[in-house]
């Protein structure tokens, strides 16, 4: 064989074996990401997982609550100031007046709570 056909040859056959070399490559890489995976959700993970959870939502429980019954007093007290307000302010007696910070209704001659 001739030298330039040998070189030309070498030139045409590198490229190639580089194409055909990441191709068996890339069949490899493709063939192994084709796994599928059926799980029912049952696995003893996602088992342990629900149990944790029901079990720190079991603990906060009480908490919980206590947050909530704080609220629904807050809400509560609140509530029965406006109402009081509301009476004393309507109210009849010409002496009465709202104190905003103490949340009651007083006489202005002496300064005492009364009831609207």
């Amino acid at each position: 064989m001739n030298h330039q056909t040998l070189k030309l040859l070498r030139r045409a056959l590198f490229p190639l074996s580089l194409v055909v070399l990441a191709g068996a490559w890339q069949a490899n890489a493709l063939a192994d990401t084709h796994h599928i995976i059926v799980e029912s959700g049952d696995s003893a993970l996602s088992k342990e997982a629900a149990r944790q959870s029901k079990e720190q939502w079991d603990s906060t429980r009480s908490l919980r609550n206590k947050v909530n019954n704080r609220r629904e007093k807050e809400f509560d007290k609140f509530d029965k100031s406006i109402d009081l307000q509301e009476k004393c302010n309507t109210s009849s007696n010409v002496n009465a007046y709202w104190e905003a910070n103490s949340d009651r209704c007083l006489d202005r001659r002496t300064g005492r709570a009364i009831t609207p």
